[in-house]
Protein backbone atom coordinates (compact mmCIF):
# COMPACT_ATOMS: atom_id res chain seq x y z
CA UNK A 1 0.00 0.00 0.00
CA UNK A 2 2.76 2.51 0.88
CA UNK A 3 5.33 3.45 -1.74
CA UNK A 4 8.90 4.44 -0.99
CA UNK A 5 8.37 8.09 -1.95
CA UNK A 6 5.46 9.07 0.26
CA UNK A 7 4.81 11.52 3.02
CA UNK A 8 2.41 9.81 5.43
CA UNK A 9 0.53 11.99 7.92
CA UNK A 10 -1.27 10.24 10.76
CA UNK A 11 -3.70 12.19 12.90
CA UNK A 12 -3.36 11.28 16.56
CA UNK A 13 -5.81 8.83 18.17
CA UNK A 14 -8.92 10.00 20.03
CA UNK A 15 -7.82 12.47 22.69
CA UNK A 16 -9.14 12.84 26.22
CA UNK A 17 -10.51 16.36 25.70
CA UNK A 18 -13.52 16.16 28.01
CA UNK A 19 -15.60 17.88 25.32
CA UNK A 20 -13.28 20.90 25.23
CA UNK A 21 -11.44 22.55 22.34
CA UNK A 22 -7.84 21.43 22.69
CA UNK A 23 -5.57 22.82 20.01
CA UNK A 24 -2.46 23.59 22.02
CA UNK A 25 -3.92 22.30 25.29
CA UNK A 26 -1.87 19.21 26.10
CA UNK A 27 -4.10 16.20 26.75
CA UNK A 28 -3.55 12.45 26.69
CA UNK A 29 -5.46 9.80 24.79
CA UNK A 30 -8.97 8.54 25.42
CA UNK A 31 -9.28 5.13 27.07
CA UNK A 32 -10.70 3.71 23.82
CA UNK A 33 -7.62 4.67 21.76
CA UNK A 34 -5.44 1.62 22.46
CA UNK A 35 -7.69 -0.89 20.71
CA UNK A 36 -8.03 1.27 17.60
CA UNK A 37 -4.26 1.82 17.42
CA UNK A 38 -3.55 -1.91 17.57
CA UNK A 39 -5.60 -2.47 14.41
CA UNK A 40 -3.86 0.33 12.55
CA UNK A 41 -0.31 -0.53 13.63
CA UNK A 42 -0.27 -3.72 11.55
CA UNK A 43 -1.15 -1.76 8.39
CA UNK A 44 1.48 1.00 8.55
CA UNK A 45 4.93 1.15 6.94
CA UNK A 46 7.94 0.14 9.00
CA UNK A 47 10.18 3.14 9.63
CA UNK A 48 13.05 3.92 11.99
CA UNK A 49 12.00 7.44 12.87
CA UNK A 50 8.73 9.29 13.23
CA UNK A 51 8.22 13.04 13.18
CA UNK A 52 5.69 14.27 15.71
CA UNK A 53 4.06 17.33 17.12
CA UNK A 54 5.30 17.91 20.69
CA UNK A 55 1.73 17.33 21.92
CA UNK A 56 1.37 14.39 24.30
CA UNK A 57 -1.49 12.88 22.26
CA UNK A 58 0.77 12.75 19.18
CA UNK A 59 3.79 11.36 21.01
CA UNK A 60 1.67 8.65 22.66
CA UNK A 61 0.07 7.71 19.34
CA UNK A 62 3.47 7.52 17.62
CA UNK A 63 5.00 5.46 20.45
CA UNK A 64 2.14 2.97 20.32
CA UNK A 65 2.11 2.61 16.54
CA UNK A 66 5.93 2.44 16.18
CA UNK A 67 7.28 1.33 19.60
CA UNK A 68 10.87 0.94 18.37
CA UNK A 69 11.09 4.09 16.24
CA UNK A 70 12.92 7.22 17.29
CA UNK A 71 10.56 10.18 17.79
CA UNK A 72 11.64 13.53 16.36
CA UNK A 73 9.55 16.46 17.58
CA UNK A 74 8.93 19.53 15.45
CA UNK A 75 7.18 22.55 17.02
CA UNK A 76 5.88 23.58 13.60
CA UNK A 77 3.69 20.43 13.52
CA UNK A 78 1.58 21.57 16.47
CA UNK A 79 -2.15 22.14 16.14
CA UNK A 80 -3.63 25.58 15.62
CA UNK A 81 -3.46 27.84 18.67
CA UNK A 82 -7.08 28.75 19.40
CA UNK A 83 -6.12 31.46 21.90
CA UNK A 84 -9.06 32.53 24.08
CA UNK A 85 -11.08 29.55 22.84
CA UNK A 86 -8.57 26.99 24.17
CA UNK A 87 -10.02 24.69 26.81
CA UNK A 88 -13.58 25.92 26.34
CA UNK A 89 -16.44 23.46 26.02
CA UNK A 90 -17.47 23.22 22.36
CA UNK A 91 -20.89 24.71 23.15
CA UNK A 92 -19.16 27.77 24.70
CA UNK A 93 -17.24 28.68 21.56
CA UNK A 94 -18.84 31.62 19.75
CA UNK A 95 -21.16 30.63 16.91
CA UNK A 96 -19.57 31.79 13.66
CA UNK A 97 -22.68 31.70 11.55
CA UNK A 98 -22.55 31.21 7.82
CA UNK A 99 -19.04 32.39 6.93
CA UNK A 100 -17.02 31.56 3.85
CA UNK A 101 -13.93 29.35 3.93
CA UNK A 102 -11.85 32.43 3.21
CA UNK A 103 -13.28 34.20 6.26
CA UNK A 104 -12.75 31.06 8.36
CA UNK A 105 -9.13 30.74 7.21
CA UNK A 106 -8.37 34.30 8.30
CA UNK A 107 -10.31 34.14 11.60
CA UNK A 108 -7.91 34.56 14.51
CA UNK A 109 -9.33 34.02 18.02
CA UNK A 110 -7.96 36.54 20.54
CA UNK A 111 -4.41 35.54 21.47
CA UNK A 112 -4.37 32.68 18.95
CA UNK A 113 -3.62 32.05 15.31
CA UNK A 114 -5.70 31.73 12.18
CA UNK A 115 -5.66 28.76 9.82
CA UNK A 116 -3.70 31.01 7.42
CA UNK A 117 -1.12 31.48 10.20
CA UNK A 118 -0.98 27.72 10.80
CA UNK A 119 -0.35 27.10 7.07
CA UNK A 120 2.48 29.66 7.08
CA UNK A 121 4.04 28.01 10.15
CA UNK A 122 3.64 24.39 9.04
CA UNK A 123 4.35 24.81 5.32
CA UNK A 124 8.17 24.83 5.57
CA UNK A 125 8.15 21.75 7.84
CA UNK A 126 5.83 19.86 5.48
CA UNK A 127 7.98 20.75 2.44
CA UNK A 128 11.10 19.57 4.27
CA UNK A 129 9.46 16.26 5.17
CA UNK A 130 8.27 15.77 1.58
CA UNK A 131 11.83 16.31 0.31
CA UNK A 132 13.13 13.58 2.65
CA UNK A 133 11.12 10.82 0.94
CA UNK A 134 13.96 9.87 -1.43
CA UNK A 135 15.22 7.58 1.35
CA UNK A 136 11.82 5.91 1.86
CA UNK A 137 8.44 6.86 3.30
CA UNK A 138 8.44 9.69 5.83
CA UNK A 139 5.85 9.52 8.60
CA UNK A 140 4.57 12.27 10.89
CA UNK A 141 1.99 11.95 13.66
CA UNK A 142 0.23 15.25 14.01
CA UNK A 143 -3.14 17.04 14.11
CA UNK A 144 -6.17 17.63 11.88
CA UNK A 145 -5.09 21.23 11.25
CA UNK A 146 -1.68 20.14 9.99
CA UNK A 147 -3.21 17.54 7.67
CA UNK A 148 -5.54 20.24 6.32
CA UNK A 149 -2.54 22.56 5.87
CA UNK A 150 -0.78 19.86 3.82
CA UNK A 151 -3.87 19.36 1.68
CA UNK A 152 -4.07 23.13 1.17
CA UNK A 153 -0.42 23.20 0.15
CA UNK A 154 -0.84 20.45 -2.44
CA UNK A 155 -4.09 21.90 -3.80
CA UNK A 156 -2.51 25.37 -4.07
CA UNK A 157 -5.19 27.22 -2.10
CA UNK A 158 -5.14 27.81 1.65
CA UNK A 159 -8.90 27.51 1.99
CA UNK A 160 -9.04 24.14 0.16
CA UNK A 161 -7.85 22.18 3.20
CA UNK A 162 -10.77 23.46 5.24
CA UNK A 163 -13.12 21.41 3.04
CA UNK A 164 -11.77 18.16 4.55
CA UNK A 165 -12.84 16.39 7.70
CA UNK A 166 -9.85 14.61 9.25
CA UNK A 167 -10.83 11.72 11.52
CA UNK A 168 -8.79 10.73 14.56
CA UNK A 169 -6.25 8.01 13.82
CA UNK A 170 -6.64 8.43 10.06
CA UNK A 171 -3.86 8.28 7.47
CA UNK A 172 -3.39 10.82 4.69
CA UNK A 173 -0.75 10.01 2.05
CA UNK A 174 1.08 12.26 -0.40
CA UNK A 175 3.21 11.08 -3.33
CA UNK A 176 6.52 12.92 -3.51
CA UNK A 177 8.19 11.89 -6.78
CA UNK A 178 11.37 13.87 -7.40
CA UNK A 179 10.85 16.69 -9.89
CA UNK A 180 7.06 16.34 -9.81
CA UNK A 181 4.55 18.28 -7.72
CA UNK A 182 3.16 16.60 -4.62
CA UNK A 183 -0.06 14.72 -5.18
CA UNK A 184 -2.70 13.41 -2.81
CA UNK A 185 -2.70 9.61 -2.77
CA UNK A 186 -5.30 9.07 -0.03
CA UNK A 187 -7.18 11.03 2.62
CA UNK A 188 -8.70 9.81 5.88
CA UNK A 189 -7.80 6.13 5.44
CA UNK A 190 -8.35 3.72 8.34
CA UNK A 191 -8.52 -0.06 8.30
CA UNK A 192 -12.02 -1.49 8.01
Amino acid sequence: MFSSTELVLVRHADADTGGRLCGRTDVGLADSAAEAMSGLARMLPSVDQIWTSPALRCRLTASHLWPRARLLEDERLQEQDFGAWEGRAHEDIPYLGDISRSELASLRPEGGESFDDLCQRAGPALRTLAEMTEAGPVVAVTHAGIVRAALSMVLGETTAGLAFEVRPLSVTRFRCAQGAPLSVAEVNWRPA
